[in-house]
């Protein structure tokens, strides 16, 4: 009894294994089979695009700075704001160059009233020479020649006393302008209209101008009308770059910030000043586009597609098929020779085999088709590729 129970029991196991095993290698096996997309061979436009990345930049960036040494009092600007020329950025504190000011502004009171009194003298000693002269002229014996000597000389020396004081005049002037214009620096206006994308200063600092000029503001006029890409362009396409700018072809560029929208430039230049970078040499070109809206933002990325050629109405097929490589054991077996190349080689061998051997150019057929071995999957992928989308992989 206890005999006929084990049996049961071990063929209740092995139904239920049974039952379950085939539908647990069923599922197996459609988990581990390749899936495949396909797509529709299409006639259409195609481009041929040269790739680069780039940063952008304001056309001009304004550094303003300060031309005197003082304690930041006022800060009129920040980050983001537009200013028109003239504004008030920041202000010094004006109290010393006051004072210099008001002291030029005493110097040169004092030297016109030294200006007044030598005009003054100058006029006495002229009527003391007149004086004497009309008197020796009336009686010559009445004053010696020694004395007309000296109010003349004394005429001349009060003349030259004017000459003096007007120049001290002019000193004063110099000095009071001096002040004035050093009063006036401490007020830091914009100097160009713009946005302000920098500000390198804050309330109550002390900025000090004896030996190098600080900066305290940047500033990028016309940034809502225009920007500039800088790109890095290899010296082997720089030919087609500055060929695609002479035949006026368009250029666009993508940025991270908007990854769904393209935007359009032109090429504004290419520089002939080289870049060495680890043996690799490039040349700056230089793009220019429009930013009215503003989205494009100094120091962003930019990947750009420079056009240097286009044809229409071609055979289209995804760049993707004629990448892909399939594993051997996911390819009809009618179709292995395409995945080695048998074919391309086969090709390669009848067109070589029209002339003998012998009138083959380089030395005979040995040393062609080994150079197109590397090749020749691309050259296959590429050639079913684009006849439709049964000579893609498919189920």
């Amino acid at each position: 009894m206890r005999l006929l129970i084990t049996l049961v029991l071990l063929a209740g196991l092995v139904a239920g294994g049974v039952a379950f095993y085939k539908p647990l290698l069923e599922s197996i096996e459609a988990a581990n089979r390749p899936t495949f997309r396909t797509q529709t061979a299409e006639r259409g436009p195609v481009a041929e695009v040269i790739n680069a990345t780039g940063t952008i930049e304001p056309v001009e960036s304004v550094h303003v700075g300060a031309f005197v040494s003082g304690t930041i009092v006022t800060l009129e600007a920040d980050f983001n704001d537009e200013v028109e020329v003239g504004d008030l950025l920041a202000e010094i504190d004006p109290r010393l160059y006051e004072s210099n000011v008001a002291r030029d502004e005493a110097a040169l009171a004092a030297r016109k009233a030294e200006l007044q009194r030598a005009e003054a003298m100058l006029e006495h000693a002229k009527k003391d020479e007149e004086r004497a002269k009309t008197t020796k002229a009336r009686s010559p014996t009445s004053i010696p020649d020694a004395e007309i000597d000296e109010v003349t000389f004394s005429r001349i020396a009060k003349e030259a006393e004017i000459e003096v004081a007007e120049a001290a005049v002019r000193q004063a002037e110099a000095n009071l302008g001096n002040s004035k214009a050093n009063l006036d620096y401490t007020r830091i206006v914009a100097p160009v209209s713009g946005i302000v994308i920098d500000r390198k200063i804050d309330r109550g600092q002390t900025v000090a101008a004896q030996f190098q000029t600080p900066e305290l503001f940047v500033i990028a006029p016309d940034m809502r009308e225009r920007v500039r890409i800088f790109a890095a362009v290899d010296e082997a396409d720089i030919g087609r770059i500055r060929a695609s700018r002479e035949s006026g072809r368009p250029v666009r560029f993508t940025v991270d910030a908007y990854p769904g929208e393209v935007f359009s430039g032109a090429i504004e230049q290419v520089r002939l000043k080289s870049d060495t970078l680890q043996n690799v040499v490039t040349y700056p070109v230089v793009l220019s586009a429009a930013n009215a809206e503003l989205k494009l933002l100094p120091g962003m990325t930019a990947d750009i597609s420079f056009e240097i050629d286009t044809r229409t109405d071609v055979l289209r097929v995804p760049n993707a098929a004629l990448r892909f490589f399939p594993k051997r054991e996911h390819v009809r077996e009618e179709d292995l020779p395409i995945l080695d190349g048998e074919e391309v080689l086969a090709e390669l061998r009848s067109s070589s085999a029209v002339q003998p051997d012998a009138e083959q150019p380089g030395g005979g057929r040995g040393g062609s088709p080994p150079a197109c071995v590397g090749g020749g999957k691309g050259a296959a992928q590429g050639g079913r590729g684009g006849n439709g989308p049964e000579r893609l992989p498919h189920d």
